[in-house]
């Protein structure tokens, strides 16, 4: 993870911005080879891939201190490295192994790393909302200086606890941020036939918040929007709403790709890639001279090497000892 910069930092510094891009590519190669592996069937969880977000995960992890939490959803492998999770965890615990960041039990869905902030990743559709505001809520009372970010889908603003967890959030001036990662879908149904024709922004008027929408395939945005929402909550002026828009190129669940299913249609899926926030950062970053082939050639190779260490690990890691399979359960 690149170092933090909770307080914006000048776009021009070309070491930030060239450890966001390496944070992307990162986030890209490693899922890129999850979906290459799956078929190997030793990772027997599903995997719910972020590929075509990685601007919204490094973007918005970016506006944090160490020290912020966050919540994620079923789609939480790039928010989780973004925010500084351990890899080689990452890898056991979607091969099911005792080194898994959840001890081999949760899977793909259930990353956890405290150390980085990165406090659950539920695939319950919302859950991640209510989490974040009652460690916001823990946060005030306790009277530290930390702001809890929640990741959730456009298809969460349409479920009961969203509602409840803004109108908390909003009357107790809690230090939340509610960070929405709109890529139309929701499994396989379009925005327009689940919520009416409104900006997504207006739901934050009922709870007299905040809101901001931004291109979520341009990382530097979403990290200006998210300085905002987070400095805001650190200072005690309460939650915020950021919709950033973006789109999942493979299938909602599993290492393919679904376009021949018909939800959408191949022209809407060339027009998002082409909008490929990893491509289009790192064509900025060389027109601007800030990134040569041999920088990025270097990237890869060290991210490459970094990857296949920690399949390497995840591979040869023990099982969860069977004798431990009451421990954490109860009845």
């Amino acid at each position: 993870m690149p170092e933090s910069q909770p307080n914006g930092r000048d776009s021009l510094d070309p070491a930030w911005l060239l450890g966001l891009y390496r944070e992307m590519l990162r986030i890209r190669a490693v899922e890129e080879e999850i979906a290459a592996r799956y078929s190997e069937q030793e990772m027997r969880c599903p995997v719910h891939l972020s590929i075509g977000q990685e601007a919204t995960a490094v973007g918005a992890c970016q506006a944090l201190r160490p020290d912020d939490q966050i919540l994620s959803s079923h789609r939480c492998h790039g928010h989780y490295l973004a925010k500084g999770g351990d890899l080689k965890a990452m890898m056991a615990e979607i091969h099911g192994k005792a080194a898994g960041c959840c001890g081999g039990r949760g899977g793909s869905m259930h990353l956890f790393d405290l150390k980085a902030g990165v406090l659950a990743s539920v695939p319950i559709v919302s859950s991640s909302v209510p989490l974040a505001v009652g460690a916001a809520l823990a946060f005030q009372q306790r009277g530290e200086d930390r702001v809890a970010l929640a990741f959730l889908g456009d298809g969460s603003l349409e479920e009961g606890v969203f509602h409840e967890s803004a109108n908390l959030a909003a009357v107790m001036k809690l230090p939340a941020v509610f960070f929405v990662e709109n890529n139309l879908y929701a499994v396989y149904t379009h925005l327009r036939g689940r919520q009416p024709d409104r900006p997504m922004t207006e739901i934050a008027r009922a709870y007299a918040m905040p809101a901001r929408h931004v291109d979520g395939n341009d990382v530097t945005a979403v990290h200006a929007a998210t300085v905002e929402a987070v400095s805001r909550a650190r200072a005690g002026g309460g939650p915020s709403l950021v919709i950033a828009d973006t789109y999942r190129w493979r299938e909602h669940c599993g290492p393919n790709y679904d376009n021949d299913l018909g939800y959408r249609g191949p022209e809407e899926f060339e027009v998002w890639k082409g909008r490929c926030p990893v491509g289009a950062f790192g064509a900025d970053l060389k027109a601007r001279g800030l990134l040569g082939d041999d920088e990025e050639t270097r990237m890869n190779r060290q991210i490459a090497a970094e990857i296949d260490a920690a399949f390497a690990f995840a591979r040869e890691a023990p099982f969860p000892d069977p004798a431990s399979a009451g421990d954490g359960v109860y009845a």
